[in-house]
């Protein structure tokens, strides 16, 4: 399995590899970590992709890579590389822009809620930002152009299917 990551995010791709490490680890996934943080890495990543021939490859979240959508997907697409992206957005033809503010706010709060760490205050002391909303999203089209067959069980459990 791939892992695709900005590097200019630190926070973000240590966060997702502090996640996605141990739970490879547990599942006996080998992981690939790819990073990229301009178009030109993008394609030189999909490239290794090609060459490495993984599983699948998943696409972290970062705001660089829901700016270079359509070129992580047609890349996903013309190597036949399954993939699974952080934003499901990515996986829809259009990005409407109710969501990338709601994303900009997002990050812009977390920010803020960071603040007071670097000032001394106590990691117990600051808030929580958890996820509330997780959506599963199935680009079932893709999936098929790819030769790969979705279970039933897991079409049926997702909250969107992609015809």
């Amino acid at each position: 399995m791939a892992i695709l990551v900005n590097p200019a995010n630190a926070q973000t791709t240590e966060t997702t590899l502090r996640d996605l490490e141990p739970a490879g680890r547990a599942m006996g996934l080998q992981l690939q970590v790819l990073n990229a943080s301009s178009s030109r890495d993008i394609d030189k990543a999909f490239e290794a992709l090609a060459r490495d021939r993984p599983d699948a490859v998943f696409v972290s979240l970062d705001t660089s890579f829901a700016d270079r959508r359509v070129q992580l997907v047609h890349l996903a697409s013309r190597h036949a590389i399954p993939a699974t992206y952080a934003l499901a957005r990515l996986c829809r033809s259009r990005w409407p822009d109710e969501l990338r503010n709601q994303l900009c706010r997002r990050i812009s709060s977390g920010r803020r809620l960071y603040r007071p760490h670097l000032k001394g205050a106590k990691p117990a002391d600051l808030p929580v930002v958890q996820s509330s909303k997780f959506e599963l999203v199935i680009n079932h089209q893709t999936a098929r152009i790819l030769g790969l067959t979705v279970p039933q069980s897991l079409l049926a459990r997702a909250d969107e299917v992609i015809e």
